[in-house]
């Protein structure tokens, strides 16, 4: 018999949310969305057994009650210390809850010996309620496309997941002042908003898959980028009114974002509720001059500036203790 591991660390990474497919539900599914696992920023956890319950480190209240839902759903004594050593910055747009909910859940089966798909986990700890994205990038990365809601949903299925050209960057613009919509204001968000048109819908679909997945397979970054513009303008006008009546929720952001689009950069936008803003360029030089230029041009402000990188592997798991120090 396979003993179990004493020692779990689990390290996930953020993702962009690029927009929504169809908020109009007509056909009975709602939602669907398209976004990208990044190389950064991360979570990162350790899981040790312990004769006490403790969890320590930060975004301590959410993965407390994470981990205790888990003890209770699966009639398991509280007997762990967990570790939280870094995290996706909460509220952000970058999928901060999910990823920390998946990697503790993720950390506390294989502790269990419990046989959990992600999807099982997400379910269980309640994400998943509007998008699949962070769920595909969990186990496998790349660019997402998920089926939204219909009727019997539990998590939103996985229709769509590729490699993300590996030379191409993300230049991204953090406000660390400003934080998205989120929890009941979330919520009453997607309950008082008006629908998007059926026709609209239609546009958004299209453009899913008919440009922005076939240009990435193709690694043609000019189709890639005007489609996520098209995708996040019609965002940007939906959810204005939950966002101070503008497109994007950090106006440092909008701001940079703006002087990048007049000066010819594509594919920008802002990930989920943001305030994070995206920008996609060709490769490392071309986004390092991009980032160097907003710097010198006084456009940074109060913003963090950093270059990422599609992340086309899924969460980093380490496992300890136990003789074949397999994962699965």
């Amino acid at each position: 018999m396979i003993s179990s591991p004493t020692d779990v660390t689990v390290t996930a990474h953020a993702r962009l949310h690029l927009g929504f497919l169809d908020l109009d539900g007509g056909l009975g599914r709602r939602f669907g969305g398209l976004g990208l696992g990044l190389d950064g920023p991360a979570t990162r956890l350790r899981l040790t057994r312990a004769e006490e319950f403790a969890v320590e480190g930060v975004e301590t209240g959410r993965a407390r009650a994470a981990l205790m839902t888990l003890c209770d759903a699966y009639d398991r004594a509280p007997q762990f210390h967990l570790a939280v050593d870094e995290a996706i910055p909460a509220h952000s747009g970058l999928g901060s809850g999910t990823q920390l909910a998946l990697a503790i859940g993720r950390a506390f089966a294989l502790m269990e010996g419990l046989d959990l798909s992600t999807p099982a986990i997400a379910a269980t700890l309640g994400r998943g309620a509007r998008s699949g994205i962070g769920i595909g990038t969990f186990d496998g990365g790349g660019l997402v496309l998920d089926g939204g809601r219909g009727a019997k949903t539990q998590v939103p299925p996985i229709l769509a997941q590729l490699a993300f050209p590996q030379d191409w960057r993300v230049l991204l613009l953090f406000d660390a002042a400003a934080k998205g919509v989120h929890g009941p204001e979330e919520r009453l968000a997607f309950q008082t908003l008006p629908p998007i048109p059926p026709e609209t819908a239609a546009l958004l679909c299209r453009l899913t898959l008919m440009q922005a997945l076939p240009a990435a397979a193709e690694a043609d970054l000019p189709g890639f980028a005007g489609a996520i513009e098209e995708i996040q303008a019609v965002m940007g006008r939906h959810f204005a009114p939950a966002q101070g009546g503008r497109p994007y929720t950090s106006p440092e952001v909008a701001s940079a974002l703006a002087w990048l689009r007049a000066r010819g950069v594509r594919g920008i936008g802002q990930s989920s509720w943001g305030p994070t803003g995206f920008a996609f360029l060709p490769d490392e030089g071309a986004a390092g001059d991009i980032m160097q230029a907003l710097r010198l041009g006084g456009l940074a402000g109060k913003l963090t500036l950093a270059i990422g990188k599609a992340r086309n592997q899924g969460a980093e798991i380490s496992v300890k203790g136990r003789p074949d120090n397999k994962v699965a």
